[in-house]
């Protein structure tokens, strides 16, 4: 008898991947089993329970690929919605996102100081003048509280930090009796807070939480034994910058300059360390490092014996890459708190209602001020009390926290730019943002260091590939270019430091000043008075030869000028423009010579080929014009 064999091979059958909604799996299912299926499946009427069925397998096929779908665009920081996913992507590229924003604005603050006759001559007491520290509080009559995010001192003047001085009382014999000094300060809506936390064992990347809403920034945390820990943007980063106030005690060289420069920047090592993170319900999350508080890494030495800790493989394969923080044990990423309590100080507020009005914000909450020892109880007293601010425009800037859409780009611009200085006008804008109590630059320009090339019978410059040039000038007291003092040089190396590439090296010079005089020669329409006309052609070039305007390298075009006075009212004709170099150390002028005529191209004067600027230093007296009558 003959059997037939059946075959336990399973029949390969055409499967389609391309369906992606449901009526597209329903479709695929229908024409599925109408090839396989003839016989046992072939009424696809609405009627059919069978149809029950093949429809629910859509169903659940459109679902399953709808939430695949949303899982992958919720990876990609350009396709993510889900509020949750970017902060977690944006906290991975480096950023921070805002849950609220703060206001912002400038106050006027004020002091009284007696007089002082010297020589015959009554000026203000400047032994009697306070500086207040920043972090003092002020209140608005409409609820909103400001601090401020400065020092203030009313005894320091500067182009940048001017002490405006005005005779605010006199005596009997009608001699001035009291000076009011005026200062300007930026100041930030918010309201400090304090929380403890007691910590016990040891628990590694311990995590803190503050339940508080519209918290702006972390102030200051510090454990029960006096230590101070320190906010960095990632645990990795071991270092941090300190200000230091410009002292005898902190620098027995640079504290000559402490009028121009205050405060030292230096780089602090901070083992005591922590990031912060904002959830989703805009409660902000603390996290410190994995490391024990018992041994300090600093004292462990990188060797050959370091290499590879913690890695289970050892030193068993030559072409592992090791991490160096591998060298620094559990501690690479910063110390953990344990059996202390922390007392955790930050700042809450912003929103719409820090939006205050002008000549609100007039209550102080606190001040703290210091001021010289040795002097009259009582005039300290009374000069403490006379302490006043007021704003004279509107606060600015208050609103609810980023967007979705906001995180989203700038997460992007953050991650591009990862604060380093890899072009050249990283360098400069790195350079001018230095704050302004480290030393205030006002002139940057950057170029690739050269060198004179001792091969040809003529001198040429070659490029060196190894270092850059930046030159650099600042202003004094009356807005004038000058150079930087040391201090502030000091302070601007140690800056850039921190963020230039490994392979840059920047030798940080004075650019070169050159000083000059205006003449000018025009006619007149008669029915214009001349000296009229004059004046209003010598201030539309103080206006163009503003210092603020101009930078290092940037020509003069004579014919700018020339436009310039031809478009004042009452302006014929510009007969000539003549610009002459001045110099002299004596006369208040840069020691340094320049020949205008030979520097003259086509109408355009151009600075010399060291980087240099062109200053009208003193224009009531260096601009001259006339008019022709013929």
């Amino acid at each position: 008898m003959a059997y037939n064999k059946i075959s336990n091979k399973t029949q390969t059958k055409d499967v389609k991947y391309l369906s992606k909604d449901y009526n597209s799996y329903k479709d695929k299912l229908m024409e599925f089993a109408e090839i396989y299926f003839p016989n046992n499946f072939n009424d696809f009427s609405e009627g059919n329970p069978g149809m029950m069925f093949l429809e629910m397998a859509a169903y659940v096929g459109d679902v399953l690929s709808f939430y695949t779908d949303t899982q992958l665009r919720e990876c990609f920081l350009l396709l993510a919605q889900e509020k949750e996913n970017l902060y977690n992507l944006a906290y991975a590229l480096g950023y921070k996102p805002k849950v609220t924003s703060d206001a912002s604005v400038n106050l006027e603050m004020f002091q009284l100081v007696p007089s002082i006759n010297i020589g015959g001559e009554y000026l203000p007491d400047y032994s009697y003048t306070l500086d207040i520290e920043a972090g003092s509080t002020f209140n608005s009559t409409e609820g909103a509280t400001f601090y401020t995010t400065d020092d203030v001192r009313f005894g320091f003047s500067s182009s940048f930090d001017p002490t405006i001085v005005n005779i605010y009382q006199y005596d009997t014999s009608s001699n001035p009796e009291y000076y009011l000094l005026k200062k300007n300060i930026k100041s930030v809506s918010g309201t400090k807070k304090t929380q403890t936390f007691v910590i016990n064992d040891v628990e590694q990347f311990k995590t803190l939480t503050l339940f508080d809403k519209n918290i702006i920034s972390i102030e200051t945390i510090v454990d029960s034994d006096g230590n101070d820990w320190t906010e960095v943007p990632y645990l990795a980063q071991d270092t941090t910058f300190e200000q230091l106030k410009n002292n005898a005690a902190n620098d027995p060289d640079l504290h000559a300059y402490n009028q121009q420069t205050p405060y030292l920047l230096k780089i602090k090592k901070v083992p005591k360390r922590f990031v912060t993170r904002f959830k989703l319900d805009n409660t902000l999350e603390i996290q410190f490092g994995p490391g024990s508080t018992v041994n300090s890494d600093s004292c462990i030495v990188p060797d050959p014996n370091n290499i590879g800790l913690g890695i289970n493989d050892g030193r068993s394969k030559l072409d592992v890459a090791y991490d160096p923080s591998n060298f620094l044990y559990t501690k690479a990423y910063g110390e953990t708190p344990a059996n202390t309590t922390l007392t955790i100080t930050y700042i809450v507020g912003g929103g719409l209602e820090a939006n205050v009005n002008a000549n609100t914000i007039t209550e102080i909450e606190t001040i703290k001020s210091s001021n010289r020892v040795n002097l009259n109880t009582g005039m300290l007293n009374f000069v403490n009390s006379s302490v006043a601010v007021n704003n004279t425009e509107a606060a600015r800037g208050g609103g609810a926290g980023e967007t979705i859409e906001e995180i989203r780009q700038n997460a992007m611009a953050n991650f591009a730019a990862q604060q380093r200085t890899v072009t050249k006008e990283d360098y400069l804008i790195r350079t001018l943002s230095m704050p302004s109590q480290l030393g205030r630059i006002s002139k940057a320009y950057i170029t690739q260091d050269d060198q004179i090339s001792p091969l040809t019978t003529e001198p040429n410059r070659i490029p060196n590939p190894l270092a850059l040039n930046l030159y650099t000038l600042g202003y004094d007291s009356n807005k004038k270019l000058t150079t930087l003092n040391t201090a502030t040089k000091t302070n601007l190396a140690t800056y850039l430091e921190q963020f230039r590439m490994l392979t840059d090296a920047i030798n940080i010079k004075n650019a070169f000043v050159i000083n000059f005089s205006l003449d000018f020669e025009i006619t007149a329409f008669k029915s214009y008075n001349n000296n009229e006309v004059i004046l209003n052609c010598i201030n539309e070039l103080k206006d163009h030869f503003d210092i603020d305007k101009w930078q290092v390298n940037q020509p003069i075009i004579i014919s700018e000028i020339e436009n310039l006075i031809g478009g004042v009212k009452g302006v014929q004709t510009v007969e000539k423009v003549t610009l002459k170099n001045k110099n002299g150390v004596s006369f208040g002028y840069s020691q340094y010579k320049y020949d205008f005529v030979g520097a003259t191209k086509k109408g355009v004067i151009y600075p010399s080929l060291d980087p240099s600027i062109f200053e009208l230093k003193y224009p009531n007296s260096d601009i001259k014009g006339r008019v022709i009558i013929y």
